[in-house]
């Protein structure tokens, strides 16, 4: 599914007048998708009072067509203009032809009429302003929101509807006006917004519904930036045959842990084998063997010298180096520390890794810290890669500010992505996925319960767990953090979203690739 800027929907727009889709047809279509979409929400509209707030652009017609397809289904519609000039107006014509009530705020002196209809009210549909409001909220505008914004504070079981974006959402940045409205629900039109998932805006977005208004995906073909789907991760996830045996489902090579961070191996380990790799095999430090050997028993094991106790050293280096030509993917840096000699023991193994684990490789954590410490890492490392960065370590990658980085997250992963030839995960809430062509895949999932301790090394495994079963490394890195995302939201709905712990997410993970395909063959 397409992702795009203000500009992008706006050339869709055009293409699709240019092949008898004028905007006269669009907005029919998206206010009906609206209705339709209030009607799904509410169950059952018939009686209910619906306030359709209708601003002064298209956005504002999608709100008039809505208004009247919920009227002609029974709802008991009220229309409140703000800013409109209907003269002339077809859609407001039908709405004064059916005698549904309309009011107007440059008519309703302290907003009593607007008090009143609120009052009643089950349902605000928000259609004030779409994708070309950019300056900021004021006047009668922004009392109207406001008052909305207080009623609802006192009356929680109002539904806040918004249309294609609440009112003061910026569509491109996600920055949000301090008067916009915290929707529960948002009908976007078309293709999602790219700013429906930038913060602070993404807070008042509520439940995301993307409604086909009825251009065609093929208008769309250029765009390079998506959403990731659960239909597009089945539809690529790797076939698991009858007659397979574990090499069938391909073998991983973890370079992981340290004294400090002994945990961070074993949920790398299980997550590679829990999204179905046939072998994972633990290169640690030698002392650290025993202990990690009574928690992962499916895993085998390449104990490596070391420095310190638990602490891998550089010599080490060569040692992976010819062990990693029998396996399919490597995954090098959860917990490994920032010990000298392992720095130098992750330098030297990146520089001469031999194919194809050199061309199925996820690096994280220490691994990308050790990075940051090597000037010009990436032209002395050429080899194909999925980084997997937090906002710090991209910042420390890239020499610009977390502030920097968060400010624009698409574009900072797809530039670093085609200026260092390696697929950036660049992880958070909404995380973004860029490969080196300039594709980038954003997931439509943010789950606090995930900012703790030791998922990052469980997204780093399922997604090396993918690399080895045959799946290219920007496929890889988008399926595993979908699957990733899945696997949180099962233990959110389950024990919320505090207290959540890494381990909690690796027996969810081959439940999400069985309900994705499960849903994926009910579809077909």
């Amino acid at each position: 599914m397409k992702l795009v800027t203000v500009d992008q929907m706006r050339q869709l727009e055009l293409a699709a007048a240019e092949i008898d889709l004028p905007p006269d047809v669009l907005m029919e279509n998206a206010g009906l998708a609206v209705a339709e979409e209030v009607r799904k929400l509410c169950g059952n509209v018939a009686g209910s009072p619906i306030l359709v707030l209708v601003g002064p652009g298209n956005n504002g017609g999608d709100g008039l067509v809505a208004a009247r397809h919920l009227d002609d289904w029974g709802a008991q519609a009220t229309v409140y203009l703000c800013s409109r000039n209907t003269e002339g107006d077809d859609n407001f014509s039908l709405i004064v032809e059916r005698d549904i009530p309309v009011a107007r705020a440059e008519d309703d002196e302290g907003l009593s009429v607007l008090d009143d209809a609120l009052s009643s009210a089950e349902v605000v549909v928000d259609a004030l302003f779409g994708t070309g409001r950019l300056r900021s909220l004021e006047g009668a505008v922004k009392s109207v929101l406001d008052l909305v914004s207080m009623v609802r504070a006192s009356r929680p079981q109002l539904t806040v509807v918004a249309v294609d974006l609440p009112s003061g959402l910026d569509a491109d940045t996600g920055a949000a006006d301090p008067a916009c409205l915290s929707a529960d629900a948002t009908i976007t039109l078309g293709c999602p917004k790219v700013g429906l998932f930038g913060f602070p805006g993404a807070e008042r977005v509520g439940k995301l519904i993307v409604a086909d208004i009825g251009i065609p995906q093929s208008l769309a073909y250029d765009i390079s930036t998506e959403l990731i789907t659960p239909d597009w991760v089945a539809s690529v996830l790797p076939p698991r045959p009858l007659n397979a045996n574990k090499g069938s489902f391909g073998k991983v090579l973890v370079a992981s842990g340290s004294t400090n961070y002994i945990g961070a191996a074993y949920l790398a380990c299980t997550a590679a084998h829990r999204v179905g790799a046939g072998l994972v095999t633990l290169a640690t430090a030698r002392g650290l063997q025993p202990i990690l050997a009574a928690k992962l028993v499916e895993t085998t094991y390449l104990p490596l010298p070391e420095a310190d106790a638990g602490i891998i050293g550089h010599e080490a280096a060569s040692i992976l180096v010819e062990q990693a030509k029998v396996y399919d993917a490597l995954l090098m840096g959860c917990g490994l520390g920032q010990h000298p000699s392992t720095m130098d023991f992750v330098r030297e193994a990146l520089s001469s890794l031999p194919t194809p684990v050199g061309q199925a490789l996820v690096l994280d954590a220490d691994a990308l810290n050790t990075l940051a410490e090597t000037p010009d890492w990436h032209q002395r490392f050429d080899a194909q890669a999925v980084l997997t960065p937090h906002p710090g370590e991209m910042a420390r990658l890239t020499g610009l500010s977390v502030d920097e980085i968060q400010a624009d997250r698409i574009e900072m992963a797809r530039r670093f992505a085609a200026k260092w030839r390696k697929v950036v995960v660049l992880k958070g809430a909404y995380t973004v996925i860029a490969a080196p062509d300039g594709q980038a895949r954003l997931n439509p999932m943010a789950n606090p319960g995930l900012a703790s301790a030791g998922t990052g090394d469980v997204l780093s495994g399922a997604i090396v767990g993918l690399l080895a079963q045959g799946l290219s490394p920007f496929n890889a890195a988008c399926c595993g953090v979908h699957l990733h995302g899945m696997a949180g939201d099962m233990v959110r709905q389950d024990l919320g979203d505090a207290g959540m712990l890494a381990s909690d997410l690796l027996p969810r993970l081959p439940v999400a690739i069985k309900k994705l395909k499960e849903q994926r063959g009910r579809s077909e």
